[in-house]
Order: C-alpha cells, then structure tokens, then sequence
C-alpha cells in the first residue's frame, strides 16, 4: 500500500494581516500546509524550527527587510523563494532576484496566479529532469543532476538557486544552440509572460558562480540581438597573441628562416645586408666610411 506524500509546507512572511490572510487562504485552499510570519526575525525564527518547502517572503518588512531574510535563508540551505513587493521598480525585483528570489510578484496580485507560481516553482525544484534525459549532464568541466539537484564545477560544488540550476541544465542539454530571453522564460521556467530582466539578472548570477571570469565569460556567450549560447568549448583558453613564446605563434617564424632577416652572425659588422642588395656593405661603398682601425672589432674581416 504506497503512502501519499505530506503536503508541501509554505511560509507566508508578510506585516500586512491582510495580504498574510489571504494568501494563506488559498494555498491551503490548494492544498498546502501554511505557516504565517509578520516580521523579518520572527519568519527565521519559523523557518528554524520547521524547514518549509517554500517562502512567500514580501520585500518590505520591519525587523530585516525581505532581501536580509532571504539572504539568511539561503545560508541555511536551499530553499525556493517567491518575493512579494509593492515596488514597480526594475531595480527592487533584481534585488530580490539577485540574493536568491526564485520568482518574484509585484502588488497587487491575483491571489489564484500565486498560488500557480507556487505550484510551478515547487514543481521544478522537486523534478528529476524530463523522461530520458541523463541522469547526470555534462561539459566543460561541469557536471548536473537533475534526480539529485546537485551540480559541480571541476569537482567543487556550486551554490545554484533553482532558477539557476534549471537554466544551467538547459544550456547544458542544448550546446551550441542560441536562445532568445522570452524562448528561456518559456523552456526553462514555462513562463509565457513576464519581465525580460529576470533571464538577464539569472544568466548574470549563472556566470558568477561557473565562468573562470565573469566580466570576460567564455562559456554562457552573448549572442548580440538573439540571447545566449553555452559553449562548451570556451573552457580552452585561446592563445595568448602577447605571449612571447614566438615558437606557438604561427604568424611570428623564426627569425633565422625569413630570408629578409638573415642571421647576424652572417655579417656582424652590417646585419642582413648580405640578403639586400639595395643596401651596400661598408666594404664596397665608397661613401660609407670604414670606422678608424682602433675602434674596429677584431676579426671582422673589414679592411682599410
């Protein structure tokens, strides 16, 4: 006889009773276990004693702010969160996002497509990859599991929010394939609206924590006027063309087989002139003075 799962625990952290109240009705309405908090230290405080399965946290709370609590949280271990905010502002959601929001709805919202992001991102935070995929994936170093919701980078685990870790599976299953924003919001997150910036701020975050330098990324590439591409090969460091090591740079050949810069040992005294004849040798121009006898090097066969 299998036994159901229990269901998803949720905790609502809001200081408006109102919005508390009525949210909380229709997660449990939808069948979720809700537990409420009005303040930033008091939802810790919740969230400490009884692990939820998910954070509906508002941006705005007295005590710590919703940024603070959801960096805290984070440090206790994953745990997917959906902001709250009253702000219209690009720059508040990216905050949210940013320090490890999974989502984010801005006030005032439909209680009911709340209760659907919810379901959505729960749903995608407990899946094990779609029918037939690998069970790990792999490329440049990094390698993802889906079934364990765990991936590594050269052996170091990496610290993945869920939006982060569904998109890295994407590019990881897609190389070399270009991708605009709204086709990630859709594949990725099965989101057929929204705000752009999300995907912008999530591949940021993404290549902070994979690329061996950010500010130059190698791997998760800007494809100007499409989107982004993984590129696996980028983890191959290209030639330096500063590096002095001339004997890798095809376009610098040793000195001693390019006929216009013969070796000096040839002609000490008159360097490649052997190989030019437009430019004569002291010994035969008249007009190129030899230098006095005392200031001449032994053995250079000039004569006065």
């Amino acid at each position: 006889m299998s036994m159901e799962a229990p269901p998803a625990r949720v905790l609502v952290v809001d200081d408006d009773p109102t919005v508390s109240e009525v949210v909380a009705q229709y997660l449990r309405r939808a069948g979720f276990t809700v537990d409420e908090a009005g303040d930033g230290p008091s939802a810790l405080d919740r969230a400490g004693r009884v692990r939820p399965d998910l954070v509906v946290l508002d941006l705005m709370l007295p005590g710590l702010d919703g940024l603070e609590v959801c960096r805290r949280l984070r440090e206790t271990g994953p745990v997917p969160v959906i902001m709250l905010t009253a702000r219209g502002d690009e720059d508040d959601r990216v905050a949210g996002l940013e320090v490890g929001a999974d989502d984010y709805v801005t006030k005032p919202f439909s209680p009911r497509e709340l209760v659907l992001r919810v379901t959505s991102v729960l749903r995608r935070s407990r899946a094990a990859g779609p029918a037939g995929a690998p069970r790990t994936l792999t490329g440049a170093g990094i390698a993802l599991d889906p079934a364990t919701h765990r991936a590594t980078k050269d052996g170091q685990e990496l610290a993945l929010t869920l939006r982060e870790f569904d998109l890295l599976a994407h590019f990881l299953r897609h190389p070399g394939r270009a991708h605009g924003r709204e086709e990630l919001m859709r594949e990725v997150w099965g989101w057929d609206f929204g705000d752009l910036s999300t995907v912008t701020v999530h591949v940021r975050r993404l290549r902070a924590k994979v690329e061996t330098d950010p500010g130059r990324p190698r791997l998760i590439q800007t494809v100007w006027g499409v989107g982004y591409r993984f590129d696996p090969t980028g983890a191959t460091e290209p030639p330096d063309p500063g590096n002095p090591a001339r004997a890798a740079d095809p376009g610098n050949l040793a000195r001693a087989t390019e006929p216009g810069n013969l070796a000096r040992a040839a002609d000490p005294g008159n360097p490649a002139r052997g190989a030019d004849p437009k430019a004569p040798s002291r010994a035969t121009d008249p007009g190129i003075p030899a230098p006095p006898a005392d200031a001449r090097p032994a053995g250079t066969g000039e004569t006065g």
